[in-house]
């Protein structure tokens, strides 16, 4: 019998301790949070709230649904180890032009620094995009993409929301099954969304630090959504091939 590979037992354990955080109830910070951002949500016209949806749905759905240049055909062959190494250098060149073109809307001023929502937005999607297909999956399946807009909100919410959003991944034999763009939240995703970057990109508008702002800001957000993503998908690598892998695949952990 082989040995255990290293680097599998070390993304078992870092799997094992993510899945903790991100069933971890909300703590008291997070509760009032939360109040906090539903107060400030409940004061802007529901005619805003339906434009920001909308907008938003409209522009995330024109990536991962009507785009056919971001597909990339599935990685066949790979260890896990050898995945992930091409996985963190898409993330590495990702992050580093998402933070050249937030110093550069930052730097602009107030009009470009607006127009770094959409551009950031399509970098999110497209690092999405690729490391899907080199974990081996055909992201020109609607489950696929389903599974992306999951994965991009799970980075970028509240921890209620993320508890949530992590259990149909966790799954998503069965969430995938009955999924649909109709179907999908899109005003919690806006809400949440929002609500995550406002006090990360608010500052990037201001005159002489918004490049500054702008170019961090964008790094880690990057950084955060290739992190969540990678985690993700181990999360399908040991339980859909068990087999394959020395350690048993982690289950979804219990409340």
């Amino acid at each position: 019998m082989l040995s255990p590979d290293p680097h599998d037992q070390q993304a078992h354990a870092d799997l094992r301790a993510w899945q903790q955080r991100m069933q971890q109830k909300p703590t008291l910070l997070n509760r009032f949070t939360r109040q906090l951002q539903a107060r400030l949500n409940a004061l802007l016209p529901e005619k805003l709230h339906r434009a920001l949806t909308a907008t938003i749905q409209k522009m995330v759905e024109g990536v991962l649904f009507g785009s056919q240049h971001t597909t990339r055909q599935p990685v066949q062959d790979g260890t896990l180890a050898e995945r992930e190494a091409r996985v963190r250098a898409r993330i590495r060149n990702y992050r580093n032009a998402a933070a050249v073109e937030g110093g550069a809307t930052g730097a602009a001023g107030f009009l470009l620094g607006l127009a770094d929502f959409p551009l950031l937005l399509g970098i999110k999607l497209k690092l999405l995009f690729d490391i899907a297909a080199l974990y081996g999956h055909d992201v020109r399946q609607l489950s696929e993409r389903l599974y992306l807009l999951h994965i991009f909100q799970l980075a970028f919410s509240s921890q209620h929301t993320r508890r949530e959003t992590y259990r149909q991944l966790a799954d998503w034999p069965s969430t995938g099954a009955t999924a649909t763009a109709e179907t999908f939240d899109w005003r919690q995703f806006q809400q949440e969304y929002r609500d995550y970057i406002d006090l990360a990109k608010m500052a990037q508008l201001l005159p002489v630090v918004g490049a500054a702002v702008g170019a961090v800001a964008n790094y880690r957000l990057l950084a955060q959504l290739g992190e969540t993503a990678i985690m993700a998908y181990r999360l399908r690598w040991f339980a859909e091939a068990p087999e394959s892998h020395p350690t048993a695949p982690p289950a979804a952990l219990s409340e």
